[in-house]
């Protein structure tokens, strides 16, 4: 039974912590300054536990967790569709994919949870912050993880890798959205989402995101609206959220405090955007709070070496659709239409790029060869190609576009680039959410639209190519010369990520057929400037893994790749050895030469982990 114990606020946090000040000693609370309006406390147990809210591994395979009433469910409903949705959108929990039995596994962990809202300095809008600690915490090995969101997703984002891992060993985990989420704010009847993850008014509630008040019918996202470009802060979320950790556990075991980066271990870990987080983190950690990081799949931007997300998946908008065209991919997942024929559409950019005088040739070989050989001169690997015509079929590649061009300029929901924006969609048109559409949002969608009863609409034309204008426009921010492409790269060079101290234990992992986040624009650059730099990470490209576990449910898409999760844990597990039992960090260990899944289920052998 979830049962909410107390709400605590942030004055009598500031008393507590002036009061301690004041003595000889650490304070048993430490400053949480930065926390805004109330900390919540609540207790899982009894059939609601921290992993799964309740529902353990089957229930989290099942279909969503229902809500009684659908317009008005309860903050225990959400928070157990939210984990769930989490899980599913990280993990491969299909049947042949081996989560319980190959690796992995979700037991029954009770315990409390700490949550608020906190703020960055000069933010215009706050990020979750969350600290799971299990009842049975390891006292003897006093451990800490902190992690991030993957991609845009709430604050339960990273539960799958970080709370799988931390949780049924004893370790408290804290979680930060850094800044994105599903805090969905709907100017049609001026609601946000409260901290208890339920739909609240303007004025009534602390919200997740409060968007300046504007006229009309459109969906505000924070990620994309908030004016503060999250991204560039993503580092400082995650050490907020490990000092947030830090004076949780104070209030959990007072008998035990104070809880300090000294005496207690805080190992980063976060996959995608919560990886690229936890490497940004490690590279502002001036106080020395992390003692450990592991990084899977990261978006890590280094200036100078690789290349940004922004550019290379507006490219990837524009260019792969004809590039896939090509017949060496004919027989990759997702190149091809439901009847194994091109995608018609692919087929009309072509023509698009050939019109607008980006490929010369006439024909359609020639033009989808001439696509593939601009991709390879720009540092797409074939592997990164066959892959991404899931994120091309997914349209991935235009929606990140689009939310991540409105965070980078700075723009609300009324003034997004190119002409695009987010509106309720009803019947494939724009409309207004019903009051069960709104009330799923936090718990179910990924934090950027589309999808959950979201549409994006905009940045298209009645031309034979209606995407191409919208898709064009993003792209010129990124090649052009314009005040908005200007400001654009200066968002971009924000990103930039800073060297870790040199006794930093840090390992970089990502799947060698990285279809979104290809890794020879991402963790190479970033792991080759690290040892011109005098580090020594150890780098994992694990053959046939690729970007979304998740994927690998879908029929003919397993077949051919190896999930990332389990060589995250093993990874993790070898800094705990390192951390805890004194057993050296490597100057590197082998790759695993794991073998690409195949039609059937995983086996342990397939994976080749020690």
């Amino acid at each position: 039974m979830n049962i909410r114990t107390c709400l605590i606020g942030i004055a009598a946090l500031a008393l507590v912590a002036g009061v301690a000040r004041s003595s000889t000693t650490e304070p048993s609370m430490q400053g949480i300054e930065f926390v805004r309006g109330e900390v919540s406390v609540t207790t899982h147990r009894d059939h609601d536990d921290l992993l799964s809210a309740g529902l353990g591994l089957a229930g989290l395979k099942g279909a969503l967790a229902p809500f009684a009433d659908a317009a008005h469910p309860t903050v225990e409903e959400l928070r157990r569709r939210a984990i769930q949705t989490s899980w599913k959108g990280i993990a491969d929990l299909g049947p042949l994919g081996g989560y319980g039995t190959v690796y992995g596994a979700v037991p029954d962990v009770p315990g409390r949870e700490f949550e608020a809202f906190a703020m960055i300095p000069g933010a215009h809008a706050p990020h979750r912050v969350l600290v799971q600690v299990p009842d049975h915490f390891d006292q003897a090995h006093r451990c800490l993880v902190v992690t991030a969101s993957s991609g845009s997703r709430g604050i339960y984002g990273a539960i799958a890798l970080a709370g799988a891992w931390g949780l049924p060993r004893g370790c408290a985990v804290a979680y930060t959205d850094k800044g994105t989420g599903s805090g969905y704010f709907d100017f049609a009847d001026d609601s946000g989402v409260a901290l208890d993850g339920q739909r609240a008014k303007r004025g009534t509630a602390a919200l997740e995101f409060e968007p300046v008040a504007t006229k009309g019918e459109g969906i505000a996202v924070k990620h994309a609206h908030s004016g503060d470009n999250p991204e560039a802060d993503w580092g400082r979320h995650v050490l907020q959220a490990a000092r947030f950790g830090l004076a949780m556990l104070d209030r959990a075991f007072p008998e035990q405090a104070p809880f300090t980066a000294q005496n207690t271990k805080i190992i980063a870990t976060g996959l995608s955007n919560g990886g690229g987080a936890v490497l940004q983190a490690a590279g502002i950690d001036d106080q020395h709070l992390l003692a450990g990081v592991v990084a899977l799949e990261p978006n890590v931007h280094v200036p100078g070496h690789g290349r940004a997300l922004y550019d290379y998946a507006s490219e990837a908008a524009l260019w792969l659709p004809c590039a896939l065209v090509d017949q060496r991919f004919a027989s990759a997942p997702f190149a091809r239409d439901a009847h194994g024929a091109q995608h018609a559409a692919w087929v009309t950019r072509c023509a698009s790029l050939h019109a607008q005088g980006l490929l010369k040739s006439s024909t359609l070989d020639a033009q989808a060869n001439e696509a593939y050989e601009h991709l390879r001169s720009t540092g797409w690997t074939d592997q990164a190609m066959a892959t991404a015509a899931s994120s091309t079929a997914l349209d991935l590649w235009r929606v990140i576009g689009v939310a991540y061009a409105s965070a980078y300029l700075r723009r609300g929901a009324d003034d997004m680039p190119c002409g695009y924006r987010y509106q309720a969609l009803i019947d494939g048109k724009p409309g207004v959410a019903d009051e069960a559409t709104r009330a799923s949002w936090w718990a179910d969608a990924s934090g950027i639209p589309p999808g959950n009863g979201i549409g994006l609409f905009g940045g298209t034309d009645n031309g034979a190519d209606p995407q191409l204008v919208g898709i064009n426009c993003l792209r010129r921010l990124w090649t052009g010369d314009d005040a908005d492409a200007r400001a654009l790269h200066v968002s971009v060079r924000a990103l930039a990520v800073h060297l870790p101290r040199k006794d930093l234990p840090l390992w970089v992992m990502q799947g060698a057929d990285d279809g979104l986040l290809p890794t020879a624009f991402t963790s190479e650059p970033y792991v080759a400037w690290l040892r011109e730099e005098g580090r020594r990470p150890l780098y994992w490209k694990v053959p046939h893994a690729q970007h979304f576990d998740a994927f690998l449910a879908l029929p003919g898409f397993g077949d051919r790749h190896l999930p990332l999760l389990p060589y995250g844990y093993a990874a993790l597990d070898r800094l705990w050895m390192h951390l805890y039992q004194g057993a050296p960090w490597p100057e590197q260990v082998p790759v695993p030469q794991g073998r690409a899944r195949g039609a059937g289920a995983l086996e342990r052998a397939a994976l080749a982990l020690p």
